[in-house]
């Protein structure tokens, strides 16, 4: 039996019109009554779609304010820039908006009034909820949470082929350096490390994992966790990091201690930037494509049911350059 506005009502204690203003996300209401029902529906299984009828004018495109710097925007630009070239197509106005966790999230999509919303990278699972209890069509962009439409690169495929790459080429100690495992794609990068030294029988050595600090100098973190692997009695020969900003600086860490890349250590990268290519050497790296991964996450709002949930992941391919290949 599917679930009617009224039985929300019966479920809430609320009014049929006071359903009903908050699943079309009317005014009228307060936060916390519209986050009330809108939490009831999904949990009973309402189909959102039964509210479908004005199509998305104005779309709001959210990025954690941890994402809005200039180590993230070779990254995330391009995402943006496939999404605004797909609202571009659909005649959809699209708006870049920061989002500060310390601020309330329910007041920035108020004062904006969009119609759908688009979150790209991390985010706090808290400020996803709050998100969420706005009613709005709502799709993740390089992230993934159980019960949320999300499109994702293939993180783990993507660290499973920088790792099989390594190995193939006659690496014994392969490193890694990863960043935060609270993101989602980081997780998935080094499951992929794993599993490629799994396959190959190598046994994982936990001193040849870092996981850099969330907080403080980035690059000077990279450096000192470079410098420690090459400290040890056996120095890793290859390195594999969870981006290319992390991957160029430990790059130039490596050559100015007088190591030959690749002939001494490998390193390969992820994400694919404009500035790995253009590095000296020329860095390997895993090739996403941003613009795509964007124009996805808009399609995903004009496609699925507002109450579907799909996670769809993208391709990832190897981009091998001189950093990881001797010829």
């Amino acid at each position: 039996m599917s679930v009617t506005i009224r039985m929300i009502a019966e479920k809430t204690g609320r009014s049929i019109g006071t359903v009903s203003r908050a699943l079309k996300n009317q005014d009228g209401l307060g936060e916390d009554t519209r986050a009330l029902i809108v939490a009831a529906a999904h949990d009973m299984g309402y189909d959102f779609g039964n509210l479908r009828g004005g199509r998305i004018r104005r779309l709001a495109f959210l990025l954690h304010a941890q994402h809005s710097t200039l180590l993230s925007s070779p990254f995330y630009l391009p995402v943006l820039n496939g999404a605004e070239e797909a609202c571009r197509k659909q005649g959809i106005a699209l708006s870049l908006l920061t989002v500060n966790p310390a601020e309330p999230v329910a007041d920035l999509i108020r004062l904006h009034q969009p119609d759908a919303i688009l979150c790209a990278g991390f985010f706090e699972a808290e400020v996803l909820a709050a998100l969420r209890a706005s009613g709005k069509p709502m799709v993740l962009v390089d992230t993934r949470l159980a019960g949320y439409t999300s499109v994702n690169p293939d993180h783990r495929l993507g660290g499973y082929l920088a790792t099989r790459h390594l190995v193939e080429g006659g690496r014994k100690r392969i490193a890694m350096l990863a960043g935060p495992l609270s993101h989602y794609s980081i997780q998935e990068r080094v499951r992929g490390f794993r599993k490629a030294l799994y396959d190959a029988r190598r046994l994982a050595d936990p001193d040849l994992e870092i996981t850099l600090p969330s907080v403080g100098d980035r690059d000077l973190a990279v450096r000192e966790a470079v410098a420690g692997l090459l400290a040890m009695t056996q120095r890793p020969d290859a390195l594999f990091c969870y981006n290319d900003a992390t991957a160029l600086v430990a790059m130039r860490a490596c050559l100015e201690a007088g190591l030959k890349v690749p002939h001494d250590i490998a390193i390969v990268g992820f994400d694919d930037i404009s500035a790995a290519a253009a590095a000296v050497p020329p860095l390997s790296s895993i090739s996403v494509d941003k613009e795509a991964l964007g124009a996805a996450g808009v399609e995903l709002l004009m496609e699925t049911d507002p109450g579907q949930v799909l996670e769809k992941v993208l391709d990832v391919r190897l981009s091998v350059r001189e950093s990881s290949h001797d010829d």
